[in-house]
């Protein structure tokens, strides 16, 4: 996996992490126990930090990027969906960043929350705990709120899937 450090800034990826051979890590990034990033990722901390708290998981396509004033922090049991986009906000644990939408610098995505696929949350937005953002761009809609633990099995899954690549990938091409 190509991991690189960027002057003094180096990341910091626990050793129960799966990152993905394809997964580019470059700079201040912190990633947890059990967190699995996966092929064509984009984590790249050069001016401002990114933390990925313990059991998340970065899927396919995603950009995680920073700026200088604002870090970008994903708390623990985050799903983040394929394709998508973050850059400078804060997302609380157990929150699901759908497919295909975009997080905008000082976001803010509360505790459960749920951003819809392909929904844009604007900057300095904030969705509360435990309801879905809809809609480019994003809005909390009343009747969309999310029962606490409706992701829980994502979470487990990709622990687990992490565990089955760390253990059994292996490049056929070379």
């Amino acid at each position: 996996m190509p991991v690189y450090a960027l002057g003094d800034l180096e990341p910091d990826i626990h050793p129960t992490a799966y990152v993905h051979p394809d997964a580019v890590v470059i700079g201040d990034v912190r990633i947890g126990a059990e967190s699995t990033v996966w092929p064509t990722a984009v984590l790249r901390g050069d001016d401002g930090h990114i933390v990925v708290g313990e059991r998340s998981s970065i899927q396919d396509g995603t950009i995680i990027h920073t700026t200088r004033d604002v870090p970008t922090l994903i708390g623990d049991e985050v799903t983040v969906g394929h394709n998508v986009h973050i850059e400078a906000a804060d997302i609380a644990d157990r929150a699901l960043i759908s497919s295909g939408s975009v997080v905008l610098n000082g976001s803010t995505i509360g505790e459960g929350a749920v951003v819809a696929a392909g929904a844009v949350v604007s900057p300095n937005a904030v969705v509360p705990a435990y309801r879905m953002a809809l809609g480019v761009p994003a809005r909390v809609r009343e009747g969309f709120e999310v029962d606490p633990g409706r992701y829980e099995y994502a979470v487990k899954s990709y622990v687990e899937r992490g565990k089955v690549f760390r253990a059994g990938l292996r490049r056929l091409d070379v």
